[in-house]
């Protein structure tokens, strides 16, 4: 494997993407190896890049066949000029980070990129009719025909999944179901396994109510639906415990004995994560046919267009989908990866 094209989607293009996707990549960090593909428009990224410390060569190509390493890549998406008003979500910029990510997502589907990073979107301003998901990771579950996926949070050592994603509190017992923990830990497993080259992933598995639901005392999920889902996992060769404790799992370094925790949902498991991680996390979708990632922060109104933006998790994103990309192409038993490409 020579080159790996990363795909990179804009977000909302006022809000940070923009700026952290430019800081990334300033100075040729990734050295020759990597090939960036932005998806957006060139003079957007001329006007960000002017006066960086470190230089940042634009390449304006019209397919991801004609990328080039050592530059910034950009695929000129965008049907006409979007103004740049940072820090204020506009039907404009919602629509622009729409666009960007279809167009990226398509050359993902199709294998004319290897992975794809997006950058932070602002879901309530995005189009509807073109964007009608609760986030990135439904689009791209459903886009590239997924049956399910597993929003993976993940940051050196640690790593996150989610049972339930974006979902209402009022909604998430409901949708806590053997056939759905079961699915989630097979992918988790697997992605462990193929994308992060733990040979025997050992996981850790929450409980739904407080204190695990204390012997029933507190609710019955775990003893009716968490319980029996957990000895079949082990039946079928996941290495899955619990359900544990939330509430003080992390507080007493629990999570150093697993290569992966499963939460049951959004709040439970991202909480503890963020606090841990947060600027150096990663959102990793398992569970899809091709690599995807993303920063684990938001668009960030308040401080756009000021050059303050940490493009650190962004960084991370970038060079988490690279080494996914190279293991995925050692295990050809995955069965998605063909000389290197992402099928």
């Amino acid at each position: 494997m020579s080159k790996i094209r990363i795909g990179i989607s804009l977000g909302d293009t006022n809000g940070i993407g923009p700026e952290i996707v430019v800081k990334a990549f300033e100075g040729g960090k990734f050295g020759e190896e990597t090939v960036p593909i932005v998806y957006g428009e060139l003079p957007l990224l001329e006007r960000l890049s002017k006066g960086r410390n470190h230089a940042i060569l634009l390449l304006k190509i019209t397919a991801p066949e004609d990328a080039r390493a050592g530059f910034l890549n950009v695929i000129e998406c965008w049907p006409e000029p979007v103004e740049y008003e940072p820090g204020i979500p506009t039907l404009a910029s919602g629509m622009a980070a729409a666009v960007s990510l279809e167009y990226a997502v398509e050359d993902l589907r199709t294998g004319r990129i290897d992975a794809l990073v997006t950058a932070p979107i602002n879901k309530a301003n995005m189009p509807r009719d073109r964007f009608p998901y609760p986030g990135h990771t439904e689009m791209l579950t459903d886009r590239l025909g997924a049956d399910q996926s597993l929003m993976l949070l993940v940051n050196e050592g640690l790593r996150v999944g989610l049972v339930s994603n974006h979902l209402p509190v009022a909604q998430v017992a409901g949708a806590v179901t053997r056939e759905t923990i079961l699915r989630k830990l097979a992918i988790m497993h697997a992605s462990l396994r193929q994308d992060f080259g733990c040979a025997e992933p050992r996981i850790a598995v929450f409980g739904l109510n407080p204190h695990a639901g204390d012997n029933g005392l507190l609710g019955h999920e775990e003893q009716t639906i968490i319980e029996p889902t957990l000895k079949e996992a082990q039946r079928r060769g996941i290495n899955a415990t619990g359900p544990y404790p939330a509430d003080g799992f992390f507080g007493t370094g629990a999570q150093r004995n697993f290569d992966a925790i499963l939460a049951m949902y959004h709040d439970q498991g991202l909480v503890p994560f963020k606090a841990l991680s947060f600027g150096n996390g990663v959102n990793f979708t398992a569970g899809i046919p091709a690599i995807r990632t993303s920063p684990d922060h938001g668009t960030a109104f308040d401080i756009a267009g000021q050059d303050k933006a940490d493009a650190a998790s962004f960084v991370q994103a970038v060079r988490v989908a690279v080494e996914a990309v190279k293991r995925r192409g050692a295990v050809s038993s995955y069965g998605l990866v063909s000389e290197g490409r992402t099928l």
